[in-house]
């Protein structure tokens, strides 16, 4: 002992993994992200607060701690939540869907997270593009995408019709 009196500190409060208030910035004024890659690899990079913030308010990252947040799917495990969670069901037309959609889209600042994505077949997909799901909506694609896709199973369920006859 050398005579100065000893500083006790409190221990850390507990840092709750859904709440971006405790997030801190760290001298480059960055926060870690982490995760892992669908093969099991773990990666790191940093991300501006906004989207730290963002990633754990929509459910797609907790807080590790002050200056971390881990990122809560792989990409292909991300993929099958979204398909399960929709049913493979296309949110614009209602036919099959396989493919996961932004409704607000990256080019106009929407982040893939849960909820920013929906299940939706390859045809809206494509359609939709880089507009938002309301201006999609109102194009009156969807609609016809469904007709479209109904005239394509008729189409189908004719041909092996055809082929059952032969």
């Amino acid at each position: 002992m050398d005579g100065r009196p000893r500083r006790h500190h409190a221990p850390p409060a507990a840092i709750d993994p859904e709440d971006p208030a405790s997030l801190r910035t760290n001298r480059q004024g960055m926060v870690r992200m982490r995760g892992k890659t669908d093969k099991g690899r773990r990666w790191h990079q940093e991300v501006d607060m906004e989207l730290a913030v963002t990633l754990v308010k929509e459910k797609a990252a907790v807080v590790v701690n002050r200056y971390t947040i881990r990122r809560l799917f792989s990409n292909k495990d991300f993929k099958r939540f979204i398909l399960n969670r929709d049913n493979y069901t296309c949110y614009f037309c209602g036919s099959y869907g396989d493919t996961i959609d932004h409704l607000l889209p990256r080019a106009k600042g929407g982040h893939t997270t849960p909820l920013n994505c929906v299940c939706a077949c390859n045809l809206c997909n494509q359609s939709k593009a880089a507009m938002d799901a309301d201006e999609f909506m109102r194009s009156g694609i969807p609609e016809w995408n469904a007709a479209h896709q109904a005239e394509l199973l008729e189409l189908e369920m004719q041909e092996s019709e055809l082929e059952d006859t032969q």
